[in-house]
């Protein structure tokens, strides 16, 4: 029996950081994982950079303190416990006016017993960027927050407000050092091996196309995100414009920018996509790649097998030629038609008693009397 409503389909998970919780929520709603981390987390030498940060904010505190990530605040404050700076620095954000980017910040903040200075988090750099453009920041200290990938724009943005911008680094983001995982990721997602890939940041979306690039699958993962073969999702906005920037469609993006909201809408999406047929009389409830045929087992589908049903149960009663299956479900990559009578074969034996619903049609190909 199905068991959940992600049984069925295979989701690429990219991420580093909380990868594990990502990939429990996703199993335990049935979803196959395929992890391929494309990101690598590394936290800068807490004595020489961000110590010297934290001290001249101690120093000469601040109007205004931009938190980025909800990762750089908790870094952040106990990077400045272990230098014997953390109450100082809660000194410092409790006389400041905290903008947090994302509810993860957000969340950050409140853990810790802070609050922002607006009603609600801002989700992108332009919302902060706007923001302080309306507060007027020409002369003012700001602190920032950088995340992974530097901040560089959302500062320069700032100064160029005429703000004294303090730049605080807690980490920065690199390519991973083992890429195999993230390679193996790409060439399935390339191939429609995977039914969805979720992204966590805009850098890793970033470094999946530069190491597309790097093993040549870039035009073909391209394809696949834009032909709707593999659905993109990203767990907020910022992250999204690392696709449409690229000219692909807007990936799926959840209302509330968390992981937990991501993995539902996820869950939502592919669990509406499941549809039950009637073969020869006998029920098959289809999801994903997996069949459960009434009165039968589960009947696990390869790519193929599924694509070739797809196809033949699109258009009940029509018949379609072996030339046609090839290059609807092989893409013109293969000639011979010997394939086609294999896989049929063998999706036959799978739904078991509804095997009498795709019919040979002599001399013209194959038909499903489905409903």
């Amino acid at each position: 029996m199905i068991n959940g409503p992600l049984a069925g389909y295979r989701i690429g998970v990219t991420a580093d950081r909380r990868a594990d919780e990502q990939i429990r929520l996703l199993t335990a709603r049935g979803a196959e994982c395929l992890h391929g981390p494309v990101i690598r987390t590394n936290p800068v030498d807490t004595v020489s950079a961000l110590g010297v940060a934290t001290e001249a904010l101690i120093e000469n505190p601040p109007e205004l303190v931009v938190l980025t990530t909800g990762l750089g605040v908790r870094g952040w404050l106990e990077a400045a416990d272990s230098l014997h700076l953390g109450e100082a620095l809660r000194e410092v954000f409790e006389g400041s006016a905290l903008l947090a980017r994302g509810a993860k910040a957000n969340g950050a903040l409140a853990t810790n017993g802070f609050r922002m200075a607006t009603d609600r988090p801002l989700a992108r750099y332009v919302d902060i960027i706007d923001t302080l453009r309306s507060r007027g920041v020409r002369g003012t200290r700001v602190a920032v927050q950088l995340d992974g990938a530097g901040a560089g724009g959302l500062c320069d943005a700032i100064e160029a407000e005429g703000a004294d911008v303090v730049r605080v680094p807690v980490y920065k983001w690199s390519l991973p050092e083992d890429g195999d995982g993230a390679e193996r990721l790409i060439a399935a997602t390339s191939a429609g091996r995977v039914d969805a890939v979720t992204f966590t940041a805009r850098p890793a979306v970033e470094n999946f196309f530069e190491i597309a690039d790097r093993i040549g699958l870039h035009d073909a993962v391209v394809e696949a995100f834009a032909g709707g073969r593999v659905m993109a999702c990203c767990v907020g906005p910022v992250c999204a414009t690392g696709l449409t920037d690229l000219g692909l469609p807007p990936p799926m993006v959840p209302e509330r920018f968390r992981l937990g909201a991501m993995v539902h809408q996820i869950s939502t999406h592919f669990g509406e996509r499941a549809a039950t047929i009637e073969l020869a009389g006998t029920g098959v409830r289809i999801q994903g790649r997996l069949a459960v045929v009434e009165g039968g087992t589960d009947a696990w589908l390869t790519e193929r097998e599924r694509a070739v049903l797809d196809v033949l149960i699109e258009r009940p009663g029509a018949v379609h030629s072996k030339a046609d299956l090839l290059r609807s479900v092989w893409h013109g990559a293969e000639s011979d038609e010997h394939l086609v009578e294999v896989t049929i074969g063998r999706l036959r034996r799978r739904l078991g008693p509804g095997a009498e619903g795709i019919e040979t049609v002599m001399r013209r190909g194959y038909r499903v009397s489905a409903s």
